[in-house]
Formats: structure tokens, sequence, C-alpha cells
């Protein structure tokens, strides 16, 4: 079973979500969560916080990240568990530090979620599911986070 974990930045009601890019052997066009694998000797923080720098550029603030959820999929060597976060703090703006993996980055409504080729459909409940209150500005406003194409 591999193991992968991925990341909610969540902000002014918006998740940021990468689209995969169609060269991809896994589940290739469809918007996801930033993330990846687990690797040998790392816990499920370790490589959310690795995955996020390496993905996007940003440092997750410690203790700002909460297990939202777990989703499956496929079956024998070929099943993932996927193990999601919601991030409430990090540092740093978000950029596509992967462009070999993701074609695109986006600031996604969560109410406009239904709406997309996710990856996961159970995503979209699973990100609804958050409190309002997460959903709000984060705290400190002096840390900048991207919007390359949404809010």
């Amino acid at each position: 079973m591999h193991v992968v974990v991925c990341g909610a930045l969540v902000e002014n009601g918006a998740v940021l979500l990468v689209h995969r890019s169609p060269t991809r052997r896994a589940y290739p066009d469809l918007w996801d969560l930033p993330g990846g694998h687990v690797e040998a000797g790392e816990s499920e923080l370790q490589a959310l916080a690795r995955e996020m720098h390496e993905e996007l550029g940003v440092h997750i603030v410690a203790g700002s990240s909460s297990r939202l959820g777990d989703l499956r999929a496929g079956s024998g060597e070929d099943a993932v568990h996927v193990g999601v976060w919601h991030i409430r703090d990090w540092v740093g703006s978000p950029t596509n530090r992967a462009p070999e993996e993701h074609d695109d980055i986006a600031w996604v409504g969560i109410s406009e979620l239904g709406g997309l080729p996710l990856v996961f459909g159970a995503l979209a409940a699973l990100l609804r599911s958050l409190p309002e209150s997460d959903r709000l500005p984060r705290r400190d406003e002096a840390r900048t986070t991207a919007s390359p194409s949404g809010p």
C-alpha cells in the first residue's frame, strides 16, 4: 500500500489546489491538493512539511496542522491511503515549484469544488466540513499567499 499525504491551505473560503499535468501516469489532468508519498522513516507530518516546501515553497508553522480525514483508492499493490491535513498557518507565498508534476495552481472557493474534476470526489465534502472559522483570513496578514488565478 502506498501512503500519501496532502495538505489543504485554506484562506478566505478558498483552498489552494494543484492541477495534475496531463502527462502524469496516475490521475492525469485532475485537480488535487498538493502533497505526495511518505518516504521511509518519515511521519505523515514530516512528509507533509517536506512536500509543501518542495511543491509550493511554503513552510508549515509548527502545530498548525490537523488531520482532516483519510481517503483510499485502488486495491492490491496499487492501493493508496491518503492522509488529508488542514494547514492553518504557513510562511511564504505558494508558487508552483513542481511544474513537471502540476501545470497550474489556483485558489478555488470551497463552495465551487463540486464543479471541478477532482482526483477524489470525497475531497469536496471533507473541505466543506471545516468550521467556518477555519475559512477566514489568517491572523498575520503580513505573510502573503499568492493568488495565481483565484481570490
